[in-house]
């Protein structure tokens, strides 16, 4: 898949080309195509050759600092950033249970029939 064919589509549908993402991440057009086959970038290729992605322009730029700032390949970068991202995520839930009276989470749940 060429640069030109591969299409990124983000959250709210509209079609953004690799050139763009890569111009707003500061990175090469082929790096973004290797960071995407990395696995960088959530979600699965559709038929036509695009891939869903929220954030993709931050994500791409925290991996570029990563390979900056500590000098580690584009896999170890990927690595890291999906590691920061997932420590963000279990944080988050860490707060929403230390708010949560007497430590207990609450869940709620709907009935559907």
């Amino acid at each position: 898949m060429t640069g030109a064919a591969l299409a990124v589509v983000r959250a709210r549908g509209d079609r953004v080309d690799v050139d763009v993402l890569a111009r707003e991440a500061g990175l090469h057009p082929d790096l973004v195509i290797r960071l995407i086959r990395l696995g960088a970038l959530d979600g699965p290729a559709g038929s036509n050759g695009s891939i869903r992605v929220a954030g993709a322009a931050a994500r791409l730029a925290r991996i570029a600092r990563l390979r900056r700032d500590l000098g580690v390949n584009v896999a170890g970068a990927v690595l890291a950033s999906q590691l920061l991202t997932r420590i963000d995520e279990l944080e988050r839930r860490l707060k929403r249970y230390e708010t949560t009276p007497l430590g207990v989470e609450v869940i709620t749940w709907i009935r559907t029939d």
